[in-house]
C-alpha cells in the first residue's frame, strides 16, 4: 500500500512556501505562482486539511526515481476535480491550472498505480469513523446503472441494454449502508447484472473481509445467491418489489445505492461515458466519490438520520 504523506517538519525549497504539499516542500512547485481558488469544485482550506495527510507519498520522494514534481499537488487535485465536476475535455483545462498534459499525466499515474482507489478508501474510512461506524463495513448494497456512451467508446466495450434501451456502458457498484462506494466495475451495457456481480462481489469480498450481507434487487436472483454463499461466504438478500404495489415506492436498502447514482450524475463527466477504456471510467467514479467524501468530512453539521 502506498505510504502516507510525511508530516515531520523539514526545510522548504523556498523561503516562504505558499502551500504545504510535498511538491512545494520537496519538489519544484515553488517555481510556479500559486493559483487563486475560484471555482465551486476547488477544495476549501478545510477540505485540504483533511485531504493532505491522506495523500500517497510520490515515488520520487521515496527514492524510486523520476523528477521532483513541478506543480502543486493541491492545484493538480483541483484540476482533476474541475474536469470531473464540469465535464470538460482535457485540452479545455482553464489556463489558471497547470498545463493539461501535466494534469493528465498526474491522473494517469494515480490511475496506473491504483493511488486514486487507495486515496478514496482512506477518505471513506474517515467518513465511517465520523459517523460512529467501524472502518470496515459488514453489509452493503449492489446495483447497476446504464449510461449512454460517447462516440469515442469502441464497439468492444459498449453494448445495448434492452431493458433500459440504452446503447453504452453499465456501471456495477457495491456501496455500504452509508452509501459510500466499496467497489465499481464498468462493462458494456449488454452484460447481465448477475454475470458482472460474480466478478465484482469477488473483488469486494477480497478487499472487505468483514462483509457478510449484500442486498440486491430481483435482477440478481438465481444461482448467484448460492454462488455468493459458497464462494465468498456472503449472504445475498433479494429485496423484491411487491406485485400489488402501484406507483413509486421506496424499497428498503435499495434506495441507498440509488442515491449514490444520483450523486454521480451531479458530476457532468459521468452523465455520459466519455472514456475510451473501462478502467479509466472506473477511475472517474472514484474521483467523483472523493469529492463527495471530502465534503461530507467538512460539513458543518451532521446529516439527518
Amino acid at each position: 500500500m502506498p505510504q502516507l504523506y510525511v508530516l515531520a517538519p523539514v526545510e522548504f525549497n523556498s523561503a516562504a512556501p505558499a502551500c504545504d504539499c510535498a511538491a512545494h516542500r520537496f519538489g519544484n512547485a515553488a517555481d510556479h505562482s500559486e493559483r487563486v481558488r475560484r471555482y465551486p469544485s476547488d477544495m476549501t482550506d478545510a477540505e485540504w486539511a483533511v485531504v493532505r495527510p491522506l495523500l500517497p507519498v510520490p515515488g520520487w520522494l521515496r527514492g524510486r526515481g523520476g523528477q521532483p514534481e513541478a506543480y502543486c499537488h493541491r492545484a493538480m487535485l483541483d484540476a482533476v476535480r474541475y474536469l470531473e465536476d464540469n465535464g470538460i475535455k482535457w485540452r479545455a483545462m482553464p489556463a489558471d491550472f497547470p498545463p493539461w498534459d501535466r494534469v493528465y499525466a498526474f491522473f494517469r499515474r494515480w490511475h496506473d498505480h491504483v493511488l486514486v482507489r487507495e486515496f478514496h478508501d482512506r477518505l471513506r474510512g474517515r467518513v465511517r469513523q465520523k459517523a460512529g461506524r467501524d472502518v470496515e463495513p459488514t453489509a452493503g448494497v449492489i446495483d447497476s446503472q446504464s449510461v449512454k456512451a460517447d462516440a469515442v467508446v469502441g464497439s468492444d466495450s459498449r453494448g445495448f441494454d434492452g431493458g433500459k434501451l440504452i446503447n453504452g456502458r453499465k456501471r456495477h457498484v457495491v456501496v455500504d449502508t452509508l452509501g459510500l462506494l466499496l467497489g465499481v466495475m464498468v462493462t458494456a451495457a449488454d452484460i447481465g447484472d448477475r454475470a458482472a456481480a460474480k466478478e465484482l462481489l469477488e473483488q469486494v469480498a477480497d478487499a472487505h473481509h468483514r462483509l457478510e450481507l449484500v442486498w440486491a434487487d430481483g435482477g440478481y436472483t438465481g444461482s448467484l445467491v448460492e454462488h455468493c454463499l459458497a464462494a465468498f461466504v456472503l449472504v445475498l438478500a433479494i429485496v423484491k418489489r411487491s406485485d400489488d404495489t402501484r406507483g413509486f415506492v421506496v424499497l428498503p436498502k435499495r434506495w441507498i445505492v440509488e442515491r449514490l447514482f444520483a450523486h454521480l450524475m451531479r458530476s457532468r463527466r459521468l452523465v455520459r461515458d466519455f472514456e475510451r477504456r473501462t478502467n479509466t471510467a472506473e477511475a472517474m467514479v472514484y474521483w467523483s466519490m472523493t469529492m463527495i467524501t471530502t465534503r461530507r468530512l467538512t460539513r458543518s453539521r451532521p446529516a439527518r438520520a
